[in-house]
């Protein structure tokens, strides 16, 4: 995982996420899901490009379930914003890297 991402999981969401100055994208992601890992470069090179404008979490829903259950985790990977702890948008699938900055750069907006 980058230096630049934070390791969310049920214990920390609320303090991390939801109680955070800077929104917060959040993927959750599985070990085991090939499109997460796909994707999971592109959340590295984001963490840097809005460093100190955007956190990034990544929540293992294998081992939170509950907070998977609790967000309606349906299906993997998903990018879910908070700011202000609100959700503001949420990004199902494996996208690429300029749909992902437009929809961030959109709800920061």
């Amino acid at each position: 995982m980058a230096e630049n991402l934070l390791k969310i999981g049920t214990d920390n969401f609320k303090t991390e996420v939801l109680d955070s100055d800077t929104p917060v994208l959040v993927d959750f992601w599985a070990e085991w899901c090939a499109p997460c890992r796909m994707i999971s470069p592109v959340i590295d090179e984001l963490s840097g490009d809005y460093k100190g404008k955007v956190k990034f979490a990544k929540v293992d829903v294998d081992n939170n379930t509950a907070l998977a259950t609790d967000l309606q985790i349906l299906s993997i990977p998903v990018l879910i914003l908070f700011k202000n702890g609100k959700e503001i948008t949420r990004i199902t699938g494996a996208n690429p890297k300029e749909y992902i900055q437009k929809e961030i750069d959109k709800a920061l907006a």
